[in-house]
């Protein structure tokens, strides 16, 4: 594995489908694979289509492209070693070669949102571009590696077969299983001669899985292969698509795939308004990044393609390229939502929430923000906002205390940016339902304590707020009684809510009276929360109580939920107390990438987030660094410290960002210790959403 580069790539479509893989080609991971289609958007993902296997005959004899792993530790073939050059822009591209030839390939998930409606059309497909340039007459053969899979799990032979449908430059597949029917796809072609050839290939290994102690071996089955005889220039262009074939669908043609990208590249313009470099200005700008990018001759892996950190508008609208992958249809609620993160999340309202004002309100997408606050909306319930989506059809999990007051933050911030107070009077009824839930009392015995007017919440076996790992069943981080965060998002809800029942007043003529009442008793509701927030101060440290526990017990670990208390829109504590937390967080806490979870001098702290399931989920919230973190320790820092440089220095998450774990995004989280490895997702909504929300002052 020492000469695999192993960085990752990700195509999306705003529907929850994606495409995934590493530079030099090998399958690594369970979410490997060019069509992960999402039947039930964003949910019911399934991949269909792994790959294409490659090789080339040309008169020296047949260049196998391919890069496997299999289960006896063996990689064959090695095609990574004709890997001349990857560069994600505008869109993945590989170029094998030597002297003699070289051949490229190109792939393209075109956004499948074609309407707003639920009985819209919409598309899952991938399109794949070869081009080949050389000496002499080639001959191209693609062999089709497919599955019929859950996003999560692993295929095996056992049980499974594929049927096989030839038309004229096209096949329809499909798998049988236990006597039921698989998801109907089709792949087609602009030229080349289809010959089934249909067997099993065993035991692929995924390296990664290994690593994470899951499932880490796959079957693939390949129905047949095509062949394509190319002259020095030709091309062929692929498309994998869902469903059966259209006979009145736009026929596929040579010219099809630059079509697309032109059509993808014009979509991101029109959302955010920018020019976007024509691809030979991106190679203008290109060079070595990191340590990994080195000559050939130094090191087999060839260097990736980024725009340097020298303009800042490349940086810009590679994050705003970055941000567009997590904007996902809700088929349910016909509505936009925020995939918290991939390759394994889906929507999340905790994650939406503090990721929205970045992914959309700093870009100026106020309609997304709207509509991302209206299906979150329509799923309150018991005064609570869902935590966590199923992938298939159910009811979503409403095991959060801090959904639904991110849902009141951010319905104010996207009020600042848009003053849409029409807005403001059709959502207030889902603020009152919360606010009176809250001081009532709802699910997990979440309750506002009447005597200090304080959020608090006992129930075992859960974990309500962001610090949510289990293992056995069992809370890491349970959080039980008042934990700091919350009443901060408490005292800013409340301070909205007044300032809304006041405006609502003035608009209202005939509801003004009982407006104005509701708006005097949230101001005196608050007023008591920011006396009761003093409960939180630790004089001896300087710092906050991570949480008052139910037998009124203080939490003293230093944890960055009190960076967060201080960042919100309304803050209950003072610029004495701000600046004290802010110098031993940055002392404690801060690393190049985030926020650590925990102070690494805590007896708890993990340094490094590895191991089997549950020695990572440990591991979770107990030191591991978090780049969404970043964002909140910048916003209190600019209110604490206004006139005073932020002591962080953006380059090594820049780098990340461009060159590493990724590409063109950033990871989930980090190692506690140095040098920060990145772990979980890689590519997570509310890191790059705190990116964009600050970056803007880079370098």
């Amino acid at each position: 594995m020492t000469n695999l580069d192993t960085r990752e790539w990700l195509l999306t479509n705003g529907l929850g489908s994606f495409a995934s893989g590493t530079v030099s080609d090998v399958r690594t991971r369970t979410y490997h694979g060019w069509l992960f289609a999402a039947t039930n958007p964003p949910s019911g993902r399934d991949l269909l289509l792994s790959h294409l296997e490659a090789s080339l005959e040309v008169s020296k004899g047949v260049v196998a492209l391919g890069t496997n792993i299999w289960g006896s530790g063996e990689i064959k073939p090695r095609g990574y070693e004709f890997l001349r050059s990857f560069d994600i822009n505008p869109v993945p591209k590989w170029i094998w070669g030597d002297e003699h030839w070289q051949l490229s390939r190109q792939l393209l998930m075109p956004c499948g949102v074609e309407g707003s409606r639920e009985n819209s059309p919409h598309s899952h497909r991938i399109l794949i571009h070869y081009r080949y340039d050389g000496l002499e007459t080639a001959i191209l053969k693609l062999r089709l590696l497919i599955c019929d899979r859950d996003f999560h799990h692993q295929q095996t032979a056992t049980g499974l077969q594929f049927s096989q449908l030839l038309g004229q430059q096209q096949v329809c597949l499909q798998a049988i299983a236990s006597g039921h029917f698989g998801k109907p796809w089709y792949l087609r072609w602009t030229q080349g001669k289809y010959q089934a050839d249909a067997f099993w290939y065993w035991n692929y290994v995924l390296p990664e899985e290994t690593r994470r102690g899951l499932g880490n071996y796959e079957d693939l089955y390949s129905p047949g292969y095509l062949i394509v005889t190319l002259q020095p220039g030709d091309s062929v262009t692929l498309e994998a698509r869902l469903g059966f074939p259209d006979p009145q669908q736009s026929p596929l043609l040579p010219e099809s795939f630059a079509e697309a990208v032109e059509a993808e590249q014009e979509r991101l313009s029109q959302i955010f308004g920018y020019i976007q470099p024509k691809h030979q200005d991106w190679q203008s700008t290109t060079g070595l990044l990191t340590s990994k990018a080195i000559s050939a001759k130094e090191n087999p892996l060839p260097p990736v393609s980024c725009p340097l950190l020298n303009t800042q508008s490349l940086i810009w609208q590679q994050l705003i390229k970055a941000s567009d992958q997590f904007i996902v249809y809700r088929a349910a609620v016909a509505g936009p939502t925020i995939i918290a993160g991939y390759h394994w999340f889906n929507d999340r309202g905790r994650d939406a929430l503090i990721a929205l004002p970045g992914l959309a309100l700093v870009p100026q997408r106020y309609e997304l923000a709207k509509g991302v606050l209206h299906t979150l909306g329509l799923y309150c319930r018991h005064g609570l906002i869902p935590n966590n989506f199923p992938d298939v059809d159910g009811e979503p999990s409403y095991n959060s205390i801090d959904a639904a007051l991110w849902w009141i933050e951010t319905l104010g911030l996207y009020l600042e940016a848009t003053q849409d107070w029409e807005f403001l009077a059709d959502q207030f009824p889902i603020v009152q339902q919360i606010h009176k839930a809250f001081v009532g009392g709802t699910r997990y015995n979440i309750q506002v304590d009447a005597t200090d007017g304080l959020v608090g919440w006992y129930a075992r076996g859960v974990a309500l707020t962001w610090m949510d790992a289990l293992v056995n069943g069992q809370p890491i981080t349970p959080r039980y009684g008042k934990p700091v965060e919350i009443n901060a998002l408490w005292y800013s809800a409340l301070c909205w809510m007044s300032q809304w029942a006041q405006r609502l007043s003035q608009m209202r003529v005939e509801d003004a009276p009982r407006l104005a009442k509701q708006a005097q008793r949230y101001t005196q509701q608050a007023q008591q929360v920011k006396v009761s927030l003093q409960k939180f101060w630790n004089p001896m440290l300087g710092y906050l109580y991570d949480t008052i526990e139910p037998d009124d017990r203080r939490n003293s670990q230093i944890r960055p939920n009190a960076v967060i208390a201080l960042s919100l829109h309304h803050c209950g504590f003072s610029q004495q107390q701000g600046r004290q937390v802010l110098d031993l967080a940055t002392y404690r806490l801060l690393t190049p990438y985030g926020l650590r979870s925990l102070d690494a001098i805590d007896p708890e702290y993990v340094g490094k987030y590895i191991g089997m399931t549950h020695e990572r989920d440990r591991a979770y919230h107990q030191g591991t660094v978090w780049s969404w973190l970043i964002g909140p320790f910048i916003r209190a820092w600019q209110r604490f410290y206004p006139k005073q440089p932020i002591p962080f220095h953006w380059q090594p998450l820049i780098d990340h960002f461009l060159a590493d774990a990724c590409l063109g995004s950033i990871s989930e989280i980090f190692d506690g210790d140095p040098p920060h490895t990145p772990r979980g997702a890689i590519a997570q909504a509310w890191s790059v959403a705190e990116v964009m929300r600050h970056i803007q002052g880079f370098p």
